[in-house]
């Protein structure tokens, strides 16, 4: 018996998404749904090309499908926030991004970026820089590790780690298409690398300043769900995907403020540790969206991370909360990298909590 897959031929639509639109322009809008990690988006058409988020007009959907609202009182509504360039539909078709409101006007749950831009605000003159590296695992459409046998598991890990070779990488078209969608598009992609789980695969977005940093990330993701889906491929960003001596995922947050940076910036890097020290509670529910309990299947103290119950941090130390490059070190200035992120966090909340807590008193 044949297994029935859901597939089409791309020969064919291509055919299609050459025609002209005249002056007709499609802008995707996107938005992060109730779960606080999905994505999801709708197209509608515009007379002109907008050059700006206040060009593209408020829209909205219903919530009662994207586990925001109840069927009885179900519109939610779509504030645009940022724009981006469209690489699938090429110029000058538009990405979206929105903000997610109440039928109330008062922000959905799943809204993160409202509080993070009023902190963001408060403190530009901090101008507090972000990357994050962002790990995600490629699988089948049965959820099985894409590349692993079927009725086993590849070789221990070692050489996998940015490796090359049929038979260390899987998946690297993937990669590359998405790499070149996110440079057309805009988001502030700094690369990307092979990780240490097989299958496993990490691109880093930054430096960003402020709520840039999340704007750019999520729609980082949204290109790698839509490229992915191209190549008949699933992603996941859950932060352990599979259990037993195999890395887990997550979205290490490398930050600095212009102290930092400048000559001297390491007694203000270290003055950010102590303050993180104290709070290292909060800032665990504030890395991934259940509050901890996905981070607590990754944050094992094995597999290069920390333990999620202890902060610690250290100078090249990967199994350390903080981590502060040698380089820093040696040059005494630059930044920290926060290790703590799920790969599925919300970088808006991430972001947010790391400024509230080490910019002000």
């Amino acid at each position: 018996m044949s297994l029935h897959t859901a597939a089409t031929d791309k020969n064919v639509l291509e055919r299609y998404m050459t025609l002209p639109l005249d002056t007709k322009v499609m802008l995707e809008y996107i938005w992060i749904d109730g779960t606080g990690e999905g994505v999801r988006s709708k197209c509608r058409t515009l007379d002109f090309e907008p050059k700006s988020p206040k060009d593209c007009p408020i829209w909205n959907y219903d919530g009662s499908s994207t586990y925001q609202a109840e069927g009885s009182n179900s519109d939610m509504y779509l504030h645009p926030v940022a724009i981006f360039r469209d690489p699938f539909r090429r110029d000058p078709n538009k990405l979206v991004l929105c903000e997610v409101f109440k039928y109330n006007k008062k922000p959905a749950e799943t809204n993160q970026r409202k509080t993070c831009n009023e902190v963001m605000e408060q403190a530009k003159d901090k101008k507090p820089w972000f990357g994050i590296e962002q790990e995600y695992t490629l699988l089948d459409t049965d959820g099985h590790p894409f590349g692993w046998p079927k009725n086993g598991f590849p070789g221990p890990q070692g050489p996998y780690y940015c490796g090359v070779g049929a038979n260390k990488v899987y998946g690297r078209d993937i990669i590359e298409a998405h790499y070149r969608a996110c440079l057309y598009a805009g988001v502030k992609i700094a690369g990307c690398n092979a990780e240490v789980m097989p299958a496993q695969w990490e691109f880093q977005v930054g430096p960003c300043e402020g709520i840039d940093m999340g704007d750019h990330l999520w729609i980082g993701r949204y290109l790698l769900h839509r490229v992915a889906e191209d190549f008949g491929v699933v992603v996941t960003l859950d932060p352990k995907p599979i259990e037993g001596d195999w890395n887990g995922a997550g979205a290490h947050c490398n930050y600095s403020t212009l102290q930092m940076r400048e000559d001297g910036g390491i007694k203000y890097i270290e003055d950010a540790i102590e303050k993180l020290s104290k709070h290292h509670v909060r800032h665990i529910k504030a890395y991934d969206p259940k509050e901890g309990k996905d981070n607590e299947r990754r944050l094992t103290g094995f597999h290069e991370t920390s333990s999620i119950h202890d902060f610690s941090a250290g100078i090249a130390n990967r199994g350390a909360s903080i981590r502060i490059p040698r380089q820093v070190a040696e040059e005494k200035k630059g930044y920290l990298e926060d290790r703590r992120p799920s790969s599925n966090c919300d970088p808006y909340a991430v972001t947010e909590v790391i400024v509230r807590t080490t910019c002000f008193d």
